[in-house]
């Protein structure tokens, strides 16, 4: 138990995904996690060891833990991104539980959109597959800081440590060609509990971190989303009434730097400027506000401001202001994209419509090799592409903000998110 509330809620968050081809032990490893650590109620232990009798399973099915739709539980599989929450005493953790399922990709790319690190599940009698490769460089592609491979069921080789050392080196091979920086390798194995949260004592030739330590002492990265400001407008406040007669707020969420009292802000595309008069949370006044803070700004001026307008900071770099972007994009549907193609493209509270000018290549998972005279992207694709919006993108590079650098692709017949692009 920790010493006070307040320093629980001081604590650092780390948020991490998990990812790997279908069986490869995500859900296992996730409820290992949950269970030696300590983090699961009696009753609910006591509901995965019923559903496990009732299978036929000899041992508890820890990945009951996780897969909680019915579906799930019935095939044994993974479907929906199930989020999950522990604390240590050093750290606090949400999860996301990811599919392996290659028709799920758009679930795993939205839980791992938002994750500090990714653990990549490999099964150490299958080495490193295509399903591997694809998460591994949607995790890079989505400036996953770290990526973790965790290779499991160690127990089913006889702990070997020539199989582990075959596939770190397969990996690091496939890791340099998609240059995929900050790599590190745990052998485990989920079901019995080797370096998961204790050291295992079946691997004495591995002396780095179990895999819970390593998850507790990580450095945490840059939470601010990027070094300037940055607040994409929500909602434009105008209450009608006496007692706010003449307010006038923008709303927002903070994708990056500071903002303070009496800073110069600029509005974009427009390039209108004012001053900052004041600055709320929840009706709460503050003097400065930081990334991730859902604020309420008041401007000194009475100046032309809408949902989708970007605002920042006059005295810092600015974002880039065009029609025409390059952008890696993940393709998530059945129906192919095709040079031409036109989509509603969101960006952040901003949306216009967008059409694909170019497929400029594809990424090969399979032989890593660049693919040029592209016709089409089918379902799960990666790839490069050149798009032209119907009005200007206010956009940084994906690199340095998440939230202003990436895209969503929305087909305007059917309003279904169709792919996620991220502006290079």
């Amino acid at each position: 138990m920790l010493d006070s509330t307040r320093g629980y809620l001081d604590m650092e968050l780390l948020r991490f995904s998990t990812a790997g081809s279908v069986d490869d032990g995500k859900s296992t490893l996730i409820g290992r996690l949950l269970y030696d650590s300590k983090s699961i109620f009696e009753d609910q232990l006591e509901a995965v060891e019923a559903a496990s009798k009732s299978r036929g399973n000899e041992d508890v099915n820890l990945a009951l833990l996780t897969d909680g739709l019915r579906a799930e539980r019935e095939q044994g599989i993974t479907i929906d991104v199930a989020y999950r929450y522990f604390a240590t005493p050093r750290r606090k953790f949400i999860i996301a539980d990811t599919p392996g399922h290659i028709q799920y990709t758009r679930n795993m790319v939205t839980g791992a959109s938002t994750s500090d690190l990714s653990i990549i599940l490999v099964d150490a009698r299958h080495g490193v597959l295509e399903q591997t490769i694809r998460h591994s460089y949607i995790s890079s592609l989505l400036g996953i800081p770290t990526i973790v491979v965790a290779i499991n069921k160690m127990d089913l080789v006889d702990y070997s440590e020539q199989v582990y050392n075959d596939i770190v080196a397969a990996y690091r091979r496939m890791s340099e060609v998609l240059q995929i920086p900050n790599v590190e390798f745990i052998p485990i194995s989920a079901k019995k509990g080797d370096n998961v949260v204790n050291a295992s004592e079946n691997m004495p030739w591995y002396t780095g971190k179990p895999l819970l330590n390593f998850l507790e002492t990580v450095p945490m990265p840059n939470k601010l989303g990027g070094e300037h400001f940055r607040m994409p407008v929500q909602y434009v406040i105008r209450p009608i009434s006496d007692r706010f007669a003449d307010f006038r707020g923008y709303a927002g969420r903070v994708a990056g730097g500071v903002l303070r009292m009496e800073d110069r802000v600029r509005v974009l595309p427009s390039g209108l400027e004012s001053t900052v008069k004041a600055i709320g949370m929840a009706q709460t006044p503050m003097n400065e506000a930081y990334a991730p803070s859902s604020i309420t700004i008041e401007l000194t001026d009475d100046i032309d401001i809408s949902r989708g307008d970007l605002l920042v900071r006059a005295d810092e770099p600015q974002p880039q202001v065009e029609r025409e972007v390059v952008v890696d994009v993940c393709w998530f549907n059945e129906r192919p994209l095709l040079p031409r193609s036109k989509y509603v493209v969101r960006q952040a509270t901003a949306e216009t419509m967008g059409m694909v000018s170019a497929i400029n290549h594809r990424r090969n998972i399979n032989t890593l090799e660049l693919e040029t005279n592209v016709g089409e992207l089918r379902m799960n694709d990666i790839a490069e592409i050149t798009l032209r919006a119907a009005n200007p993108l206010v956009f940084d590079r994906y690199a340095d903000n998440r939230t202003t650098g990436s895209l969503i692709f929305i087909d305007p017949d059917t309003n279904e998110t169709v792919g996620a692009g991220m502006i290079k």
